[in-house]
């Protein structure tokens, strides 16, 4: 019994896995998913000169089409269809206003979206361009001012009926309040088993981490956020919330944001936030001429008010960072190693006065 089990666990190893989703997918081979891209290609009128596979994740696959000397990705979505029709009707809005964005490509039924077998693909225009470095001042300003121009872009849309929609706005607060009370709970459950080592490690730091949560929550609520958000979905700028190496690339003189599958309404801070949050924790040190200067860069294309900077000053307070780097030993049983938590606690205990004086 036991070694049947073996083999059917070897079985669902060579031909299954979970995708990022968590949910089990079949594997395909090459052969097999140039198969089905060729098919889903028929719903544009195209049989490819040639084919390749860039990307096999799980259910998201990338594959470059080459058809009449000209270049485009398709691509097979995680993303159930109102998602998608979220997200895919916003990049087509962006680049019908200019957007750097690539384009999409309808199908013979003029819809961006095509399903086929139970699963969703997009056909985009294929950008041939470069990775921009964010380690490299050059081009950091270029991705920056990209940024800049593509939340300026994005204002105004709306998403089609039967879209999900995806909108932070006005949640802040709450969102804090959650991610408080569950560094809280898994105080009391580090409390169980303190001689844990990673466990220890949180308890050590976590009443001075809360401190910095309730502060930046108090200053959220004596803010002018309420009064930001409290507007229609089209008013707001759409937030990439991964805008990184791999998501942006240099064409000329144009840095065209691609992978859009996050997009969601939200105040255009929230994407500096990120950035400005992976430069401080590669450099292990709070630098107020880092933040100013991503801040220089992204105002060459859209001028901050003194409002989003003040809030964005609260949202870099709040401890976002120790929050993603402990959030899964607790939700996930994932071991890390004492020292990054302690690291990480310290590098948040150290930035109020460095934020204090930024504007």
């Amino acid at each position: 019994m036991i070694n049947l089990w073996i083999k059917l666990l070897r079985i669902s190893i060579k031909f299954f896995h979970y995708d990022e989703g968590g949910i089990l997918v079949k594997k395909g081979n090459n052969t097999e998913l140039k198969e089905l891209a060729k098919s889903v290609l028929k719903n544009y009128n195209i049989i490819p000169d040639d084919l390749n596979i860039i990307q096999n994740n799980g259910l998201k696959t990338l594959w470059k089409v080459t058809h009449n000397q000209q270049n485009k990705c398709l691509k097979r979505l995680k993303h159930e269809k109102d998602k998608a029709l979220f997200t895919v009707n916003a990049q087509i809005y962006i680049w019908n206003k200019g957007g750097k964005v690539p384009k999409v490509y309808l199908n013979d039924k003029k819809e961006p979206i095509t399903e086929y077998n139970g699963q969703l693909f997009v056909l985009y225009e294929w950008i041939d361009g470069k990775d921009l470095y964010f380690n490299k001042s050059k081009d950091l300003s270029i991705a920056l001012e990209g940024l800049a121009k593509f939340h300026v872009a994005s204002k105004g849309y709306k998403a089609p009926l039967g879209a999900k929609i995806s909108s932070k706005l006005g949640r802040w607060p709450s969102q804090y309040e959650s991610m408080k009370n569950r560094m809280l709970k898994w105080k009391e459950q580090a409390k169980q088993n303190p001689k844990n080592k990673a466990y220890s490690a949180y308890l050590k730091s976590i009443d001075t981490i809360i401190a910095i949560a309730d502060k930046a929550l108090n200053d959220l609520k004596k803010s002018p956020y309420n009064t930001l958000t409290d507007i229609a979905l089209e008013e707001s700028s759409l937030c990439h919330q991964d805008y990184g190496k791999g998501n942006v690339l240099l064409l000329g003189n144009d840095a065209y944001v691609i992978d859009l599958d996050g997009l969601t309404y939200d105040l255009v801070i929230r994407d500096l936030r990120k950035i400005i949050g992976k430069r401080i924790e590669k450099g292990g040190k709070w630098d107020k001429g880092v933040i100013e200067t991503i801040i220089k860069y992204y105002e060459k294309g859209n001028k901050l008010t003194e409002d989003e900077r003040e809030i964005l000053k609260i949202d870099l307070l709040f401890p976002h960072w120790f929050f993603a780097k402990v959030k899964n030993i607790f939700k996930k049983n994932k071991t890390l190693n004492p020292y990054e938590i302690l690291k990480i606690a310290q590098l948040e205990k150290s930035k109020e006065i460095v934020l204090k004086d930024l504007f």
